[in-house]
C-alpha cells in the first residue's frame, strides 16, 4: 500500500510535471481504502439502521461551500474543509444520536484499512512491485522526454523511504532511437573508409575521394531539412532507412567525379583545351541520364512500400520515405554540388597528372578484361545464344 501511495500521489504528479509527458499509469501494489464492517448486533441495540451507516459514510471527508459574506466592500468566501485521511476521523464519525449521546462510528462497526479489489498485479525480479508505466505526448522528443523522466526519478529515489526505489527502468523506448543513431554514424563512417579506399586505389590522389565524400552529409542534412519542412518525424524506422541508402548515397557522386577528372585529364593533352567549365558541364551531362535513370529505378522498387495498409504500411512506410527522399537528395548532390567542387579541386591535379600512369590496380584489371575479351572473341561458341542452334559467329 505505501509503495503504491507513493507512486500515485508522489511519483505520478512529479512526472505528469515534466513538459511532453502525456500519461503516467501505476500497475501494481495494493490501492488503500477504508474498510467498515458493520456489527448488526450493536447496531439493533442502539436503534442504527444500515441506510444511516451509508448516509453518514457519503457525506464523511467531502468539502462544501456556505457562499459568502459581504464585509468591508469586499466578499469573502465561506467553505467548509473536512476533507481527511485519518483513520481516527472516520472511526469518530457520528452516525446518529439518542438519549445517551452521539452515536460514534467506531461503537457500531470495526473500521480500519485495507486493499481495494484488484484489477491487475506486477512484479520485479521475481517480487512483488509497482510498475509505472510513462507515456510521452506524440510531438515530444523521446530521447529528450526520457532523459528528463530519468532525472526526476533520481531525484525522487533519494527522498523515498528505505527499500524503495524509483529508478530501476525495464523498457526504454529511448533506447531504440539511440540505437539506429549509432548505427547510421557508424554506417557513415564505414561507408566512408570504403569509398576512401577504393577511389584512392582507382584514381590515386585525395581530392576526388574528398569531393565524393561530401555526398554523404549534404544528402542526409538536406534529408532532414525536408522532414523538417514537411513536419516529418524522425524515428527509428526513418533512421533505419536512411541507414540502408547510405551505401547508395555516395555512388551518384562517384560515377560524376570519375567521369569529370577523365574528362579533365583528357583535354590537358589537347593541343588547344577546352574551358575547364565546359568541359566539367560536358562530363556531367554525359553520366546524367544514368544517374537519373538508376535513381528512378530504385524509387520504383520502393514503390509498393506506399501501397501497403494497417500495421505495416505505418512501419514500413516511414522507412521508405527516408530511403527514397535521401535518394533524390543524392541525385541532386551529384548534378549540383559536386560539380562545382570538381571545377575547384580538379582542374590543376588533372593537369599536373595529364602524362601520369594509371594506377596499377586499374592497369592489371584492365589487362585482365582485355584477356577476357580476347578469349570470348576466339572461343564464340561459349557464348550463349537464345536462338536456335547455330555457330555463334554467324
Amino acid at each position: 500500500m505505501q509503495a503504491r501511495e507513493i507512486a500515485d500521489f508522489q511519483i505520478r504528479p512529479r512526472l505528469l510535471a515534466i513538459p511532453g509527458v502525456a500519461q503516467v499509469i501505476p500497475i501494481g501494489g495494493e490501492v488503500r481504502q477504508y474498510r467498515v464492517s458493520p456489527d448488526l448486533a450493536a447496531m439493533s441495540a442502539v436503534g442504527v439502521k444500515l441506510k444511516d451507516v451509508e448516509a453518514a459514510l457519503e457525506a464523511f471527508g467531502t468539502n462544501t461551500g456556505g457562499g459568502f459574506v459581504d464585509q468591508y466592500e469586499r466578499e469573502f468566501l465561506i467553505r467548509n474543509v473536512a476533507r481527511t485521511t485519518r483513520i481516527e476521523d472516520l472511526r469518530n464519525l457520528v452516525v446518529a444520536g439518542n438519549a445517551d449521546g452521539p452515536i460514534r462510528l467506531s461503537q457500531i462497526a470495526k473500521v480500519d484499512f485495507a486493499a481495494a479489489f484488484r484489477r491487475g498485479d506486477a512484479g520485479f525480479d521475481g517480487q512483488p512491485a509497482v510498475v509505472i508505466a510513462i507515456q510521452k505526448q506524440p510531438d515530444a522528443a523521446t530521447v529528450a522526454v526520457t532523459d528528463e523522466v530519468e532525472k526526476a526519478l533520481k531525484e525522487v529515489t533519494a527522498t523515498l523511504p528505505s527499500g524503495l526505489r524509483a529508478d530501476r527502468v525495464q523498457f526504454r523506448q529511448a533506447n531504440f532511437i539511440q540505437t539506429s543513431i549509432g548505427t547510421l554514424q557508424r554506417a557513415l563512417v564505414e561507408a566512408g573508409i570504403v569509398v576512401s579506399v577504393v577511389l584512392f586505389a582507382f584514381l590515386l590522389n585525395w581530392r576526388t575521394t574528398a569531393v565524393s565524400l561530401v555526398a554523404l552529409p549534404v544528402s542526409i542534412l538536406i534529408t532532414a531539412v525536408i522532414f523538417e519542412i514537411f513536419g516529418l518525424s524522425i524515428n527509428t524506422m526513418t533512421l533505419g532507412g536512411l541507414a540502408i541508402a547510405i551505401g547508395e548515397l555516395v555512388d551518384d557522386a562517384v560515377v560524376g567525379v570519375e567521369n569529370v577528372y577523365r574528362r579533365l585529364r583528357e583535354n590537358a593533352h589537347e593541343p588547344e583545351p577546352r574551358p575547364v567549365l565546359a568541359v566539367i558541364a560536358h562530363a556531367t551531362g554525359e553520366v546524367r541520364s544514368g544517374i537519373i535513370y538508376a535513381t528512378a529505378i530504385i524509387i520504383l522498387v520502393f514503390l509498393p512500400l506506399f501501397f501497403l495498409g494497417g500495421v505495416e504500411g505505418r512501419l514500413f512506410q516511414p522507412l521508405g520515405i527516408a530511403y527514397v527522399i535521401s535518394i533524390l537528395a543524392s541525385l541532386v548532390t551529384s548534378i549540383t554540388l559536386t560539380p562545382v567542387l570538381c571545377y575547384y579541386l580538379l582542374p590543376k591535379l588533372a593537369a599536373k597528372r595529364a602524362e601520369a600512369a594509371e594506377s596499377g590496380l586499374v592497369r592489371r584489371l584492365k589487362a585482365a578484361n582485355e584477356r577476357l575479351l580476347g578469349w570470348g572473341s576466339r572461343a564464340p561458341g561459349w557464348c550463349w545464344s537464345p536462338g536456335p542452334s547455330r555457330p555463334a559467329s554467324r
